[in-house]
């Protein structure tokens, strides 16, 4: 047995308002412990988007009725919502800014709707960017002229990498976060992914070359935090006409890291910095007083979504062969799981920003 303290993944969808036949809170922070996960921070794209008072309020309502871990929820940036979130700021695990596609209150069409929320958002909480190759490079440029951080959600690519390597390099305030799939998939995986279903394989940011998934390793020690983007869709949506992009994720990661540690391509203190130390840092978290993770590092299995907690019924790395098993999770005192059962009540799970 091996003990890791409570994992903290700065990058989850609940689906929680709107679209709670993907995931809830209930379901989603059950598949967080099972995972070793003690801390979930959740994202605002939610129906509707979480982006003034009323749908905080609505989405932390229904987290502190229903979590079973503990939780923050994100406010999203709008073009219009900058004072708002701002004075929000205190209650948000963060602010998050979706620089390429998105819709409806979330959307950012242009780099002047950026200025004014990193002029207004508190430096000291973070502001995290869904960004992608150029907007990327952008918002790294604004950290730089507001000399403030900012914090880049799921790297994928070589030249994202490099580019956050650069500016680390020339001390720009800028962190970053890499997915599991993007670690350990590619975009020749999506044959064996799709299974005939060509929407399993659909996930924003896409699955990169093998080139870029090396680089990624290559570059480790640029990257701050190992986070899910857990984006849980049911297998019916994912099988039908219009596919929604998303894999989950939050009851595969810590098994499939374990494993590339039984294989020498990361160590144990490596996991730890980019899955408890460094998100504890970053989005200024509290600690869990008497929290930890048992893992039994000599148990093997396969990876089946029939297994798992969360709602969506199927995962990309269905079959995989792991070594590393979460088989208790202690949360503030408290046995929360073990030997595949949840033993806490919805609810139990308490708001990080309070």
């Amino acid at each position: 047995m091996i003990k890791l303290p409570g994992l903290i993944d700065p990058h989850v969808h609940l689906r929680e308002p709107g679209a709670t036949h993907k995931e809830d809170f209930d379901s989603g922070t059950s598949a967080a412990l099972a995972g070793g996960f003690t801390t979930v921070l959740a994202m605002p794209n939610t129906k509707p988007p979480i982006f003034d008072k009323s749908t905080l309020d609505l989405a932390l309502d229904a987290a502190k009725q229903k979590a079973r871990c503990d939780y923050g929820q994100y406010i999203g940036a709008g073009p219009d919502n900058a004072a708002i979130a701002a004075s929000l700021s205190g209650t948000a695990a963060g602010l998050k800014m979706y620089l390429d596609s998105t819709f409806g209150e979330l959307r950012l069409d242009d780099m002047s709707l950026w200025q004014p929320h990193f002029e207004k958002y508190p430096r000291n909480q973070p502001i995290v960017a869904h960004s992608e190759s150029r907007t990327m490079a952008a918002a790294i440029l604004f950290a730089a002229m507001y000399d403030r951080s900012v914090h880049i959600a799921h790297v994928s690519l070589k030249e994202e990498i490099l580019v956050i390597k650069a500016a680390k390099e020339r001390g720009i305030k800028v962190t970053c976060e890499v997915g599991p799939h993007h670690l350990f998939l590619s975009k020749d995986d999506i044959p064996a992914i799709s299974n005939g279903h060509p929407g399993r394989g659909e996930v924003r940011p896409r699955l990169a070359t093998k080139e870029d998934v090396d680089s990624l390793w290559t570059n480790l020690d640029v990257i701050d935090c190992f986070a899910t983007d857990h984006a849980p869709h049911t297998i019916e949506e994912k099988d039908g006409e219009n596919p929604p992009p998303g894999f989950p994720g939050l009851e595969t990661a810590l098994p499939l890291l374990l494993t590339a540690v039984d294989l020498g391509r990361l160590t144990l203190d490596d996991l730890i910095q980019k899955m408890h130390v460094n998100p504890r840092k970053i989005f200024n978290l509290p600690e869990q007083p008497e929290t930890w993770v048992e893992v039994d590092e000599n148990a093997t299995y396969e990876i089946k979504a029939a297994d798992q907690f969360t709602r969506c019924n199927w995962t990309p790395f269905e079959g995989w062969k792991v070594k590393g098993k979460v088989t208790r999770v202690v949360l503030r005192g408290t046995e929360a799981f073990k030997d595949g059962k949840i033993l806490v009540q919805p609810g139990f799970g308490r708001n990080v920003r309070i």
